[in-house]
């Protein structure tokens, strides 16, 4: 019995296993349901096959559809392997590369046979047909242990230069993880896999698109086909998936963009966004909710510059970690080193600000600053650019010139814990006056990070008790903490918005910093008459007001809130002798600060109501003889079928109670 193993299951027990066990034969102990239900194994916390034979004792837990998160990640790894399969076993000599999982999916990059054009659209269907083939015949999927040499030599002969080319940069003498397919096609691959394709529920992937992609992500490598796929778990998650996409396009805030005549985007400024007269009331309706929430809490609004001398940059250490992100410019004569990312002591060069807490510090830095003047609380709605790759640009969503709803904290340590509070507080209130629920997650420190672990283990500790003492870390705020997340230079909470369609959206932030103080040399005169170092408290809840205004386009459909409607109200009339009427009844709407405009034109009122529903106008006013004679308005609502009469004083009230913010409402 001493050769036995212990394993150790989630509920405490222990069973004695002989050598050669696998999780599978445990499973299977268990119970014929359980055996069936089971997809993979965690190891003492490790995902593996469930057919790999344990290695020793063990806590062991056995994975299931039910443990969501992994069986996707397993599921959708899969696909990604059957894919490479069909598309080698339809056009032999394709070659693959790699195939990863995805948020929700998978994909493969190929590059096909010489003798044929690039992979389309037009091959995804057969490609489809194949996966299927493979799943319903039940291939075993086998892991094997490959030393370097052999399995260079295996891709050589096989014309894989990709994957030799990938094995010859691994490690001398390291063994490497393969799976076969059966007994006919293999794959290097670290794993863990299904116990065999027949795991797989043919019904419940699709083929999404193609795309051009480079072998390891280089334009002067060879040029390959990147074929996208969505998997899931069965066919009722795949038809949902699906149904999500089609409403995401629906809400698609590009498209809605240029129907509402808000914004567009251009090749002339790539990266940044034309405000139309509609959009940019938008953006103002934000700007002053966002001043009103700010103004009680102490908050003084300050702007600063956009250019700053990149010395600056370089001592923040934004220079060192960002330089790659960060327009610069030179300063009439530069003098930099050509090959060096760093600026030389003789360079005149400036950088558009790519954030603005460098110069906030800079200010806090004017005049000597007493422990009494703390916290000073400074925001700014500050315009910031970021180099963004070009195929990293979407629509609002990310841009390359954006303002921020910014805002910077100094306070004393004993005041951290007290303003992170008040923070999680106001921003609750700000999203749930848009109608948004939200998670919290706190992310903590990154491999590659400046400051001490004393720093950090201060700042991840205040964050956390901020937290708990605004009663938000439950489950119900979605409360978690994401390792290796944070910043170079802090940990952070994030707030991520959950939209109507169930998409999750990570805005607002608060970063407890302790580094860029130090960096930048910002001190205050302590109550014992010594400088002290003040912590930096970096805060946004829209995070920028292009994203956010994104995500509220998408939320609503487009059909915003009154309050925020660029036009809240349009009175259109049925028949010219209307007209006298309904200029009157838009300078009542006007004197009771209602957007609003009139639509006299010779058109049928059907048109008009069409026309209008597409701008996604809150509420139509309809106005034709009857209604002049009888001082009336005949009221039809975005959305709603059919029409209401009103008096004009019944329709003033109701538009602007509609129209007044929020946070303005009794």
């Amino acid at each position: 019995m001493s050769d036995m193993f212990r394993i150790t299951l989630p509920d405490g027990s222990v069973r004695e296993v002989a050598p050669g066990t696998t999780p599978a034969d445990i499973a299977a102990a268990i119970g014929p349901g359980l055996a069936k239900a089971a997809l993979a194994a965690r190891v003492d916390g490790e995902v593996r096959d469930i057919m790999r034979p344990l290695e020793g004792d063990a806590q062991l837990a056995l994975i299931t559809a039910r443990d969501e998160a992994d069986a996707l990640e397993l599921v959708r790894h899969d696909y990604a392997h059957v894919l490479a399969e069909a598309v080698q076993a339809l056009w032999p000599g394709t070659q693959i590369t790699f195939g990863p999982a995805t948020d929700d999916g998978f994909y493969y990059d190929v590059k096909a046979p010489d003798s044929r054009a690039p992979f389309s659209m037009d091959d995804l269907p057969a490609i489809e047909e194949k996966m299927r083939e493979i799943i319903r015949a039940d291939k075993p999927l086998i892991r094997q242990v490959w030393s370097r040499e052999d399995l260079i030599a295996k891709w050589e002969k096989d014309g894989e230069t990709f994957k030799a080319e990938w094995a010859k940069e691994l490690p001398e003498g390291e063994d490497l993880t393969v799976y076969w397919s059966g007994e006919d096609w293999l794959d290097m691959c670290r794993g863990p896999h299904l116990a065999s394709t027949g795991k797989l529920d043919p019904q419940a992937f699709k083929l999404m698109r193609v795309a051009g992609a480079y072998w390891r992500g280089d334009q002067k490598n060879a040029q390959l086909t990147r074929i996208y796929g969505t998997g899931w778990l069965n066919k009722k998650q795949l038809d949902a998936h699906l149904m999500r996409l089609e409403e995401a396009a629906k809400r698609d805030h590009r498209k809605l963009g240029q129907e509402m005549d808000l914004f567009h985007l251009q090749a002339e400024a790539h990266g940044s966004v034309f405000w139309h007269p509609n959009g940019y009331v938008i953006w103002r309706e934000l700007e002053d909710y966002m001043r009103r929430a700010v103004n009680g809490s102490g908050s003084k609004e300050v702007k600063t510059p956009q250019v700053m001398d990149a010395r600056q940059w370089e001592q923040s250490g934004h220079w060192g970690k960002y330089r790659e992100n960060m327009f610069v410019i030179p300063d009439e004569t530069p003098n930099i080193e050509d090959d060096g990312p760093m600026v030389s002591k003789d360079a005149d060069w400036m950088a558009l600000k790519p954030m603005n807490c460098p110069a906030h510090v800079l200010i806090f830095k004017q005049g000597i600053k007493s422990y009494r003047d703390l916290p000073l609380r400074l925001v700014e709605n500050g315009c910031c650019h970021r180099n963004e790759p070009h195929g990293a640009l979407h629509g609002l969503m990310r841009v390359r010139q954006f303002t921020q709803d910014d805002g910077h904290i100094f306070c004393r340590e004993d005041q951290i814990v007290a303003e992170v509070q008040d923070f999680c507080r106001l921003a609750d209130r700000v999203y749930k006056d848009f109608g948004f629920t939200y998670a919290i997650k706190l992310a903590l420190r990154p491999e590659n990070r400046f400051g001490t672990e004393e720093m950090w283990d201060k700042a991840e500790a205040e964050l956390r008790d901020a937290v708990v003492r605004a009663g938000m870390a439950t489950q119900e705020y979605g409360w978690e903490e994401l390792p290796g997340e944070g910043a170079f230079y802090a940990p952070k909470l994030e707030w991520h918005l959950t939209d109507a369609i169930g998409r999750t959206w990570q805005v607002g932030t608060i970063q407890s910093d302790r580094v860029l103080p130090e960096r930048l040399d910002a001190s205050y005169v302590g109550e014992d008459g010594e400088r002290h170092r003040p912590v930096m408290l970096h805060r946004a809840i829209f995070g920028s007001y292009e994203r956010f205004i994104g995500i509220l386009i998408e939320h609503f459909a487009g059909k915003l809130p009154t309050w925020l409607a660029p036009v809240q109200a349009v009175v259109a009339t049925i028949v010219s002798d209307a007209d006298d009427y309904a200029h009157q009844v838009a300078d009542k709407l006007k004197a009771a600060g209602i957007r609003v405009e009139t639509d006299l034109r010779n058109e049928k009122i059907n048109y008009k109501v069409r026309e209008h529903s597409l701008a996604k106008v809150p509420q139509l006013l309809v106005v034709g003889k009857r209604e002049a004679d009888e001082g009336t308005v005949a009221v039809r609502t975005l959305g709603s079928q059919g029409q209401r009469m009103m008096s004009i004083d019944e329709a003033v009230a109701m538009l602007r109670s509609e129209a007044t913010p929020p946070d303005l409402r009794d």
